[in-house]
């Protein structure tokens, strides 16, 4: 392969052309990301996180199991290129895939999660404590139903001819 003095950002809007064009490199792409931020998360992590970014089935409805497979032995080349070792943990602790001799996250998502942390009120903490399993997801589920509500006015303000139906559909 000859090595190229590209600069990154034209490489970024190939890549990124091809992500929009192909669904196997957009998994792919996304796997590679979902890995180098977290690891340890198994097939079946990784595939409901992957199928929440990219669309219910983006596997495939009938041989999932195999684009899958196919998936990550690409995504292994691509973190053995950089001299990273992906490999799978079958332990009760801590099973999935990760990268070998790194953290449980990447400092990056580490220090996010710490930031956000931070700000989080120990006192609004025990008051969810006290709350009953019913209340707690009553209140999950209104947390989502008013993000995706937010989601859908943003999508129609974007889009005016668009009615509320559709709108909540793409949210």
């Amino acid at each position: 392969m000859i090595r190229s003095s590209l600069p990154t950002k034209a490489r970024e809007v190939i890549i990124q052309d091809a992500i929009q064009r192909d669904m196997a490199t957009a998994r792919r792409f996304a796997l590679l990301n979902l890995i180098w931020n977290e690891r340890f998360l198994t097939r079946e992590q990784l595939v409901a996180r992957i199928e929440l970014k990219l669309g219910k089935n983006c596997f495939g409805r009938s041989a999932w199991e195999d684009n899958f497979y196919r998936d990550m032995r690409v995504v292994k080349q691509a973190f053995h290129a950089t001299a990273y070792q992906l490999a799978y943990s079958r332990s009760k602790q801590l099973s999935g895939y990760y990268l070998v001799d790194q953290p449980p996250l990447s400092p990056l998502l580490k220090k996010i999660l710490s930031s956000i942390s931070s700000e989080v009120d120990p006192r609004q903490i025990e008051i969810y404590h006290r709350l009953s399993p019913a209340d707690r997801f009553r209140q999950g589920c209104a947390v989502s139903d008013a993000a995706r509500r937010v989601v859908a006015y943003r999508i129609r303000q974007q889009n005016p001819g668009m009615d509320l139906t559709e709108a909540n559909k793409l949210a």
